[in-house]
């Protein structure tokens, strides 16, 4: 009953270490290429091929080995280190960015009848 309870365990922190690497995949293909420069980190490639291995390696391993150990550190530090750069230097989210303020209609900014 134990070790269910353990296997049980383990597979959900599996899929939450696979959420937070997809998360960091789909995040870093969706930003431009010059916002890694400009932010001073690694470039989009590298990022996208890290983040790539460590939702690879946390889907086939189990997490008592340290592949898995290994992505889920990468992808912590994507979202903890490079992310919130990258969104300083982007000015905001990477992907469905509305463009102008919050009271712009279809047809421009909206002045409240004036």
């Amino acid at each position: 009953m134990l070790m269910l309870g353990f296997a049980g365990f383990l597979g959900i922190l599996k899929i939450i270490l696979m959420a937070l690497a997809a998360f960091g995949l789909f995040d870093a293909a969706f930003r431009r290429e010059d916002a890694f420069r400009a932010a001073d980190k690694q470039n989009k490639v590298f990022w996208l091929i890290i983040l790539g291995i460590a939702l690879v390696v946390s889907y086939l391993f189990s997490l008592l080995s340290i592949l898995p150990v290994a992505g889920a550190v990468a992808s912590i530090v994507y979202i903890v280190d490079v992310r919130p750069a990258l969104q300083q230097v982007g000015g905001g989210r990477g992907w469905g960015r509305r463009r102008g303020s919050s009271s712009d209609g279809p047809y421009g900014p909206y002045n409240g009848g004036r």
